[in-house]
């Protein structure tokens, strides 16, 4: 038995390395430039060696995007409960948002704009997903009124998405950021 836990933690180690080396190489270089070769020669293992774990690229940018929603998760759950009152919840997790996909342009990426091969909007979608919208969700509960939280997350959500990749892109001033997101807080804290 120590023998296969041993195989096991170190089977996990490598998944490890593999997600941490492409977040690294997409962070540093784009998503371009994460290959299974190259992935394979950054963390000095054969590329079967990666194809044992994930069944190409496709695999590996879900577990990155996976990983950035638990880590995105927390960062708003973070700000929804140090918030004195509901208002202020809305402020803080924009902000978190709209700086992590300033923070981490490449993970942001592959969470919500690249392509990936995770259910969204589903019962089967993944817990790491689920959880990041539950955020959303019980940010927007207080502020609902009759309104459906869901629908007014998805809504929220939705503006804070096009708010940060418009200006990631240059279709936006970025000297406005702040006031476009005081607008976008006082329309849905109304």
């Amino acid at each position: 038995m120590p023998i296969q836990k041993r195989r096991e933690r170190e089977r996990a180690e490598r998944e490890r390395l593999i997600v941490t080396a492409a977040r690294e190489l997409a962070e540093s270089e784009g998503w371009d430039a994460v290959t299974t070769r190259r992935l394979a020669d950054e963390i000095e293992y054969s590329q079967p060696v990666l194809y044992s774990h994930f069944k190409g690229k496709n695999a590996i940018m879900a577990a990155v995007a996976l990983e950035g929603f638990a880590e995105l998760t927390a960062d708003l759950r973070a700000a929804r409960t140090a918030a004195p009152n509901p208002r202020d919840a809305l402020t803080g997790v924009g902000a978190v948002y709209a700086a992590f996909a300033e923070r981490r342009p490449a993970l942001y990426d592959v969470m919500f704009t690249l392509p990936v091969d995770l259910p969204f909007a589903s019962p089967e979608s993944p817990a790491p997903l689920q959880e990041g919208f539950a955020e959303l969700r019980e940010t927007m509960r207080p502020l609902a009124g009759e309104e459906s939280p869901d629908v007014l997350a998805e809504t929220f959500w939705s503006a804070l998405h096009g708010l940060v990749t418009l200006m990631r892109n240059g279709r936006l001033r970025v000297q406005e950021h702040d006031v476009r997101m005081a607008a976008l807080i006082s329309r849905f804290s109304a």
